[in-house]
Order: structure tokens, then sequence, then C-alpha cells
């Protein structure tokens, strides 16, 4: 009898948080919700020399943020320092690291907690692509495609969570991908090192909820391919629902996210649809509707590039 009466009065609560909760969702579909000020936060940025990290970096210039930036191109990072300095920003710190080293992660970490401060907005942006047929894929390649995506993240973790718990003060954003939601032919380690960066966001984010940590934000992002030159060749056959997407539009949205503490953010919106398709369809009719948006082939035209992440 006891146990009936504790769940019946669970079950009414949760009843009433969740529709609060979906009060709470359907009064901010109408009404934008409130940004918060990244001025004067210290935003970390991997993976910045180029591309994605690069027009990130441009934008937190923008916002008034203090910028840490990282990556393993020495030049390119030093371009994108003086870019964001002309954009606006007062303090910007360039670190050459290689986010596939562990020890030289911890290593920039520490040079950055003495000369800066505690990060409160770590972006985890770097990314490296093989690209092939998995058999095809060198052994070194692989492991630098799981050491740079996804165990980069675990590390950069360690360094900087501590003090964001510490201070209840914090926003972890993960830069994954929609190769880290679907498997895609000829991406297997990609798609790999991409799951692998969801699945440890999601469950650190789930962390922070157990221990009640209402000051340390989560989001994760999710883009199809992106015109920065990684996936260079790859093409879409249906570019009305998954086009290949502009970097300053991704950056957008990216930015609008954190702002607004968004956890989930998947660009284009279509790919909210088609995880809902993947999880009521049956195999068949999912593998159909793969070959149709031409998912299966998305990556014959890919040019590998040997590039530094």
């Amino acid at each position: 009898m006891a146990s009936n009466l504790k769940f019946t009065k669970e079950l009414i609560t949760f009843l009433g948080k969740a529709v609060i909760a979906l009060l709470e969702t359907l009064i901010f579909t109408f009404i934008p919700r409130p940004r918060k000020n990244v001025a004067g936060e210290i935003v970390l940025i991997t993976g910045a020399g180029r591309g994605l990290g690069r027009l990130l970096a441009l934008r937190f210039a923008h916002l008034g943020s203090v910028l840490v930036l990282w990556d393993v191109n020495k030049e390119g990072n030093e371009e994108t320092c003086r870019m964001a300095r002309e954009a606006g920003a007062t303090r910007v710190y360039g670190y050459t690291c290689d986010c596939s080293q562990k020890e030289e992660i911890y290593r920039v970490a520490e040079q950055v907690k003495k000369e800066v401060g505690d990060v409160s907005i770590l972006i985890n942006n770097a990314g490296v692509v093989t690209g092939g047929d998995f058999l095809n894929c060198p052994d070194d390649l692989v492991e630098k495609s799981l050491d740079v995506n996804f165990k980069a993240h675990l590390w950069t973790y360690k360094c900087f969570l501590p003090a964001m718990i510490a201070n209840d003060h914090g926003h972890l954003v993960c830069i994954s991908s929609s190769a880290g939601l679907i498997g895609v032919n000829k991406l297997a380690d990609y798609c790999a090192s991409k799951f692998a960066a969801y699945g440890f966001a999601e469950s650190v984010f789930i962390e922070t909820i157990v221990q009640k940590l209402k000051g340390v934000k989560t989001t994760i992002v999710c883009p199809f391919f992106i015109n920065t030159g990684m996936f260079e060749g790859c093409s879409t056959v249906r570019p009305f629902l998954l086009p290949i997407l502009e970097p300053e539009y991704v950056v957008e949205k990216i930015v609008d996210a954190i702002l607004k503490e968004k956890v989930y953010l998947y660009v284009p919106r279509f790919l909210y649809f088609v995880m809902v398709l993947k999880s009521v369809l049956p195999v068949k009719i999912a593998l159909l509707l793969s070959d149709f948006m031409g998912v299966f082939n998305i990556m014959d035209g890919f040019v590998c590039k040997k590039k530094k992440h």
C-alpha cells in the first residue's frame, strides 16, 4: 500500500513538472528566449586556425569575450588572433596545441590557467577526417580521428570542468556532426569519433543535472557537411532538405544556441525529423530513404587532403 502511494505521488509530481516544462517550451517557441551576456567570459576554441573555429573566434570577438585560441597550425592561429583583434577583441591569446596529444593538452591548459584564468566557455571544435572504406584507412589516421575528434574532449573537460564546477559557472560546447547521429558510408572512423563525442558530452550534461550544477551549461552541435574545405568534393542530391552548409550560417546558429543555452542544435532542422524517422521506420525503409537522399554516395567525390587539424 505504501509503495503504491509513493508511486502515485511520484507520478503526479512528474506529470506536474512535465506540464510546466511543456508550457515553458511552448512559450519560448513564440517568444524569443533571452540571450546571456558573454562579454568578459574566457572562451577557449580548439581548431581556431581556420574554418569554423576562426569564424567562431571572430563572432565572440564582436561579443566582447576574452579569446583563448588553440590550433596545431601556428601560422593559421596567429592570423585568427590578428583578425580577432581587428574585430574588436581586446584580449586574445593564441597557443599552438596538438589536440591529438593528451600531455600537450594538459601542458597548454596549465599555461592558459596561469596566463589567462579559468576558462568559462569551452568549445571543442578541432576535427580531422580520413574518408574512405574503413579497411583501407591507415591505422595511424584512424587513431588520429579518435584522438582529435573525441579523446581531446575528455582531456579538455578534465582540465577546465573542475573550475566551472567550483564556480558553478561555465558552458561546455561539443561540435559533433550529423555523422555523430547516423552512420555514413566511407566515414566509419569519423562517425565513431563523432558518436563518441556526442555521447560523452551528453553523459557529462546528465552528471551536471544530477549534481544540480545549474550554472554549468552544455550545448551539443550536430551540423550536416559544412563548406569549409574539410569535405571538399562531397555533394548532396537533395539540397533543399540537406544542403551543404555555409560556415557563416552555421556559426550564427551555434552562437545563438550558446547564448540561449540550448542543449541540442541540429543544422539543418530537417535532421530533427531524420532522427524521428530513424527511431520509428523499419530498417529496410530507412535504408531506402537513405538511398533516395543520396546519403550512401555523399562521399564519392571526396577530395582527401592531408591537412593539419
